[in-house]
């Protein structure tokens, strides 16, 4: 059965972008040391080996992704391919002009529930996508985001975007799994309902 997990990488403070994060600075000051764990032996960003890398090839089988606006216009949709799955951002105003170049990307303006009903239904039997802090949010409000994949990265960024600033209530996790690697700790958690 196919759930919403989002996936992000974080600090160990709680940031997931660094200060100044502003379209020409795409997560902030220090934000590519958040990623450093999918690097390849040679450093580049992509398929890591061992168990970080079977984590990558999760996260590279999602069947959708559902993102944040801020998200999506940082990195202007990921010019419409993120992975080669739809792309569902919720927001209460209509998309830029860049979307119309975009196939893949649906502006959905009816709700965060409808956002990730819609993204399911593109995903099918397989996971959702969820990325953006704000968009985690309301998503965990609504009741809608069903796990959380956190890459846990040792490193206290002291300032910058954290990851849950405002809730509306207190959540409780189950934690479904912990992989630790040299570069990250990577924890999986369940929402309990």
């Amino acid at each position: 059965m196919s759930a919403s997990v989002l996936y992000m990488s974080m600090s160990l403070d709680g940031y997931i972008a660094g200060p100044n994060d502003e379209p020409g600075n795409p997560g902030g000051d220090g934000f590519m040391r958040l990623h450093e764990w999918f690097s390849t032996p040679d450093g580049e960003l992509g398929r890591p080996s061992g168990p970080a890398g079977e984590l990558y090839d999760e996260w590279d089988s999602t069947g959708a992704v559902l993102a944040g606006r801020h998200t999506v216009e940082q990195v202007d949709h990921w010019n419409g391919n993120h992975h080669g799955v739809p792309i569902f951002v919720p927001s209460h105003r209509p998309p830029g002009p860049s979307v119309a170049n975009y196939p893949l990307v649906t502006y959905v303006t009816d709700g965060i529930a409808s956002a990730m009903a819609q993204a399911k239904a593109a995903a099918g039997e397989r996971d959702v996508m969820v990325h953006g802090a704000y968009t985690a949010q309301r998503a965990l409000a609504a009741g809608v985001l069903d796990e959380l994949q956190i890459h846990q990265i040792p490193v206290l960024f002291g300032r910058g975007r954290r990851l849950f600033d405002v809730l509306p209530a207190q959540i409780e996790l189950g934690i479904v799994r912990v992989v630790d690697t040299p570069a990250a700790t990577h924890i999986r958690y369940r929402v309990r309902r």
